[in-house]
């Protein structure tokens, strides 16, 4: 049973412990693919010059390249790292080359035998340009090859991890992450998804990682196979992924790419170093670029090192704040198809609200654009009106009040001068009006719930657009159609949002044959 602590959350990432037999890493972490043959940067310099507490690296490579030895001195001495080494079993290899001359058995007791702390079985990798019939034969060869784990393992101190296979078919992936997740793995991992990327599919990876992560038990960590760029490393972790390797940081100084938190830049399109890392402190755009081309892979790929492990602690910390999806939604403005990622996380907005916090340590930034509606906090707390909250049972009128930028509309003094000025106007007797207000994007908030969190602590980009007016407008008649109100009366300004929105309720309520009286205010 894997010793893994969640110590905070926000969405569907977790910050939390994970305990194997070479010492605890705290996730979400990223885990350097070091090749055993040749290294840019080794792995003694991650551990003592970038913090890294975990490694990955090839155990097939391994047995083919140094095999007894490596059994004799262990995998740590091998490496000379002191940290986690995770071992892959081989698979990449499978899917770049069809084939590996060696079998489950023989790379679960290799495993076994050079001291890994996580390693994984030799699954079938689907691959991306297959047939949904040889896409199902990976998924059940993998699952027959998992099958076989525990008449074939020793050791008792290792995390083994169970890999979920399927490519594009999602519904191949829930097959094999319900059948995995069946089996008593230590830890969870989704296979083939580098074409994905490669390509820029990110709106299909969050398909291929929430369709498997909700068949999976919640419990166990969950590990993405090449996750490459680091742009891509805050969504991941927002959609459950707690580890995850790239080999990306070497591929990228081998082409003379340099590595930003919002994308790649090749070296000779460079004039500055955007960047304060040692590497850049140090030299010039054209110190690189004169220097041997292999001294300038290693140095490139310490900067790539450097902006991966920095974008990793900016993750936990907008974690930690519970501001995760303010800091994905700032990345995803980076690439049109990390965008495009984001918006497909509405179809699992429910799934989302379910395992985000209630309560986080700080206020909400929303940015004024419809990714706000899918929002756990707007999702939850517009079911909740809809499914907890019942009007005061004296309330006739309904009095809907536009909010402000610095929500001065909500203070007492000037909620008792509005419904004073609406009794007189339409001779109505003050106890039986229930002020609500509307505000983007949490739609209609009822005057006693205004104060509860979130709902007074955020800040929102006024003035909304047109999208987001008509999306308020649909919450009004939503709460409308709920509730038993015998008058509705909507105040607003002139030549603002909320003029915009009064009209448009106005019109859709008539249409439903509902009338409303539209006040527009001059205090």
């Amino acid at each position: 049973m894997v010793d893994f602590e969640v110590l905070d959350r926000d969405l569907l990432a977790r910050i939390g412990r994970l305990r194997t037999k070479s010492g605890t890493i705290e996730t979400p972490a990223f885990l350097p693919v070091i090749n055993p043959v040749k290294w840019h940067v080794s792995p003694r310099e991650l551990w003592e010059n970038y913090n890294c507490k975990i490694v990955i690296t090839n155990a097939y490579l391994v047995k083919k390249h140094f095999g007894e030895k490596a059994k004799e001195v262990g995998i740590h001495k091998l490496l000379d790292f002191p940290g986690v080494v995770m071992t892959d079993s081989g698979a990449y290899q499978i899917l770049e080359y069809g084939e590996v001359s060696v079998t489950n058995e023989e790379i679960i007791r290799y495993q076994e035998e050079i001291g890994s702390d996580i390693a994984v079985i030799l699954d079938l990798p689907t691959g991306w340009d297959v047939t949904p019939d040889y896409a199902r034969y990976t998924v059940e060869e993998t699952l027959r090859r998992a099958r076989g784990l525990w008449s074939i393992k020793s050791r008792s101190d290792i995390n083994w991890v169970g890999p979920i296979q399927g490519g594009q078919y999602i519904n191949l992936i829930a097959l094999s992450a319900k059948e995995m997740g069946a089996l008593p793995f230590d830890i969870h991992a989704l296979g083939s998804p580098t074409p994905v990327m490669e390509q820029y599919f990110f709106h299909i990876l969050v398909d291929m990682i929430l369709t498997a992560k909700m068949n999976v038990p919640i419990e166990r960590p969950f590990h993405l196979f090449g996750a490459g760029h680091p742009f891509i490393f805050s969504l991941v972790v927002a959609l459950g992924c707690d580890l995850f390797d790239s080999a990306a940081y070497s591929i990228f100084a081998r082409e003379d790419r340099y590595l930003t938190e919002y994308g790649t830049i090749r070296l000779e399109n460079l004039r500055y170093l955007p960047c304060s890392c040692p590497v850049c402190v140090k030299h010039s755009p054209r110190d690189l670029l004169e220097m041997p081309k292999a001294e300038r892979e290693v140095e490139l790929s310490r900067h790539n090192l450097y902006v991966c492990f920095s974008e990793i602690r900016r993750i936990k910390q907008a974690i930690f704040e519970g501001r995760l999806w303010e800091y994905i939604e700032m990345r995803a403005h980076s690439h049109p198809a990390l965008l495009q990622a984001l918006k497909r996380l509405e179809k699992y907005s429910d799934y989302i609200e379910k395992s985000t916090p209630v309560i986080k340590r700080r206020g909400i930034f929303f940015f004024g654009s419809m990714l706000d509606s899918i929002r756990p906090e707007v999702i939850r707390y517009r079911r909740r009106l809809l499914e907890r909250y019942t009007p005061p049972k004296e309330a006739k009128t309904l009095l809907l009040i536009p909010d402000s930028e610095g929500k001065e509309n909500r203070r007492r003094r000037y909620i008792k001068k509005i419904i004073s000025l609406v009794c007189k106007k339409y001779g109505l007797d003050p106890f039986s009006i229930h002020p609500c207000f509307y505000s983007p994007p949490f739609g209609i908030i009822p005057v006693e719930l205004s104060e509860i969190y979130p709902l007074c602590q955020y800040e929102y980009a006024y003035p909304p657009g047109n999208d987001v007016i008509e999306e308020v407008a649909e919450r009004i008649l939503e709460y409308i159609s709920a509730t038993k109100y015998e008058r509705l009366i909507i105040l607003a300004r002139k030549d603002t949002w909320s003029g915009k929105l009064a009209e448009i309720c106005a019109r859709l309520l008539s249409e439903r044959n509902v009338h409303a009286n539209v006040v527009i205010l001059n205090v």
